[in-house]
């Protein structure tokens, strides 16, 4: 006689028989949906970054035909390129200033949107204007705004007696204002995200806590905090990955100047590949920058298993 468990295990596998068309007939479907999407991943992404890594071994200038040099590229970017340690130095102090800045105020600003009082609806959609504003229209205004002679905000150093500061013009100050124009312009699109994260606190917490005599310190220090920690680790993912990228606005703002002080790893490959026509050389730096992006955010996963907590853990 059949026990039980025999008997259950002989209706699922069964079940699983009689199923097996139609759920070979829905996974079809599925995949006929996805396909689309993965072709297009596979033309116009995953092939040419492919294609790029061939590329980085050659010597090739658009005009002659391509001649292979191996490692030559790599070991020339990393033994005898002065300006690309210039420009990692550049982009490792952007990405320095850009980040922690970027994410400490996007939180307190969906802190200070994430309420109820009538009205609040237009200040969110305000803030985020910025993120959906074109970067070269953004560049150019704060062109406007850094400029030494007639900028504004020289215009209220000078008025409050304060020296004029020459933004873009100095080696010193071109890099920070390029970071204050690029805060500016992603705080919308972290605040949103975070916004997201806190409405999806129970307020039963928060309730529990003030009845426990929690003050509002205590509250958000021992409650948003961890709460919010997943989402806070893919605000540091996405912006440590944006910042190493930046192009636009820099290109726009400086140029990579003054100096090359403000010159970035994606502008040095644009500048080797479109103004120079070294394509090897280009794609060996893209390399590079997808290695050193890699690691990063390899070290965030497994840093992140010490400080992110999720519901279901």
């Amino acid at each position: 006689m059949a026990t039980t468990a025999q008997r259950e295990a002989q209706a699922a596998i069964l079940g699983r028989k009689g199923a097996s068309p139609l759920r070979r007939q829905e996974t079809l479907a599925g995949y006929l949906f996805l396909l689309p999407n993965i072709l297009g991943f596979l033309i116009f992404s995953s092939v040419p970054v492919l294609v790029t890594f061939s590329i980085s071994l050659l010597d090739w200038d658009l005009i002659r035909a391509p001649r292979f040099v191996g490692i030559d590229n790599y070991v020339k970017l990393l033994t005898g390129d002065p300006i690309f340690v210039k420009v990692l130095v550049n982009t490792g102090y952007y990405v320095a200033g850009t980040v922690p800045a970027g994410v400490i105020l996007s939180l307190m600003l969906a802190l200070a949107m994430n309420s109820n009082v009538r009205g609040i609806s237009f200040f969110r959609a305000v803030f985020f204007i910025p993120v959906i504003s074109a970067s070269v229209a953004v560049a150019m205004m704060w062109r406007w705004i850094f400029n030494t002679d007639y900028g504004l905000l020289n215009l209220w150093f000078t008025t409050v007696g304060l020296p004029r500061i020459p933004w873009l013009s100095s080696t010193a100050w071109a890099m920070p204002a390029l970071i204050i124009m690029a805060v500016w312009k992603s705080l919308g699109f972290n605040m949103v995200i975070f916004l997201a994260g806190l409405q999806g606190i129970s307020a039963q917490l928060y309730e529990a806590a003030s009845i426990d005599g929690a003050n509002r310190w205590h509250r958000f220090r021992y409650i948003t905090v961890p709460m919010l920690a997943p989402t806070t680790f893919f605000v540091l993912i996405i912006s440590v990955i944006g910042s190493f990228q930046v192009f636009d606005l820099a290109f726009v703002l400086t140029r990579g100047g003054p100096g090359d002080a403000t010159n970035t790893m994606v502008m040095y490959i644009y500048n080797q590949a479109f103004q120079f026509f070294h394509m090897g050389y280009a794609a060996a730096i893209a390399w590079v920058l997808f290695a050193i992006i890699f690691l990063i955010t390899l070290a965030q996963t497994q840093l992140q298993k010490r400080w992110v907590h999720y519901e279901n853990d």
